[in-house]
């Protein structure tokens, strides 16, 4: 019997070429998921090199590498600093997070992450955490709701889907949730404003960009200077994030010049242009189809950060 995928990695060689792997450098892989980024490292990497893969969602420990110089994490990359610190690393070489949610969410139907698939409204990325989807549908007041699906689904009827939910109280699956807000849905746009839908509550659910502004924060304490970050969007709302913290150094993405009007940044941005799957990418793993890759290089730690 076929195996299901976890997760088939988007832009890989393109994230390898980027991270430029120096092979007795020391890496971390902060969202590991089915190990195939982690996997491409390791073969660059020689007999002293060293590579953590995170992981917050324990599924994916089946999929850890025999290998001795792999260490497996079970956390949220929103605590790289203290991981590396725990592993005995006063700094890496290189950091690499792919966004995406894989294959193996969306096929473990069960847990939520889906409208294809009638499931209880889970969504929890770390099966150890109590906060799920049906919980927030159920408390959240119609105004707080409304801004979720405004902010992170970009839903521009926001306010009538909150209020269209909140009527149908209480929801426990996400059937029940399609039937809420299908009527106000376009048909042509059904697939897509669902995705938009179930993007937004995932997000609020394991509060996705607030881990991502830690990881980026923290990303310029842990690197080496010369060392590389190197991540993978697949919605405006992180790739604006990550577009502002590598030309600024800083999450609200403020420009400080110098005397001479140059930007004053600790980063030098490795992909002037965005990388983008090629076509032939796109037809393998349609997936990778919005995934968007941005490499910088630290340049050198700010001074409040140096150690």
């Amino acid at each position: 019997m076929e195996q299901p995928v976890y997760h088939i990695p988007a832009l890989l060689d393109e994230t390898m070429s980027g991270l430029a792997i120096k092979p007795e450098g020391t890496y971390v892989d902060v969202t590991f998921g089915g190990g195939g980024h982690s996997r491409a490292i390791l073969e660059h990497l020689g007999p002293k090199g060293r590579l953590i893969g995170m992981d917050q969602d324990m599924d994916a420990w089946a999929n850890r590498l025999r290998d001795d110089r792999f260490t497996f994490a079970h956390a949220n990359f929103a605590y790289l600093k203290n991981f590396v610190r725990y592993y005995g690393f006063t700094g890496v070489d290189g950091i690499l997070a792919d966004l995406g949610v894989s294959f193996h969410h969306f096929d473990a139907v069960e847990r939520g992450f889906t409208f294809r698939a009638d499931a209880p409204l889970d969504m929890r990325m770390n099966r150890n955490a109590s906060f799920t989807a049906r919980e927030l549908l159920d408390t959240y007041s119609e105004e707080r709701l409304a801004d979720v699906l405004y902010l992170y689904g970009e839903l521009r009827q926001s306010r009538r889907l909150a209020a269209a939910i909140v009527k149908s109280r209480p929801l426990k699956t996400t059937g029940e949730l399609v039937d809420a807000v299908r009527p106000l849905l376009k048909a042509s746009q059904e697939k897509k404003e669902l995705s938009m839908v179930f993007q937004a509550l995932r997000i609020e659910v394991n509060g996705e960009l607030d881990a991502l502004r830690r990881l980026l924060a923290q990303s310029l304490e842990v690197l080496n200077p010369g060392g590389r970050l190197a991540i993978i969007t697949y919605h405006s709302l992180e790739d604006r994030l990550v577009k502002n913290f590598m030309r600024t150094g800083n999450i609200e993405g403020k420009q400080e010049k110098d005397f001479f009007g140059r930007v004053n940044t600790p980063w030098r941005v490795v992909t002037g242009k965005v990388v983008v799957p090629s076509a032939e990418e796109v037809e393998r793993n349609p997936r990778s189809r919005s995934a968007k890759l941005r490499v910088a290089e630290l340049i050198a730690r700010p001074q409040h950060q140096q150690q």
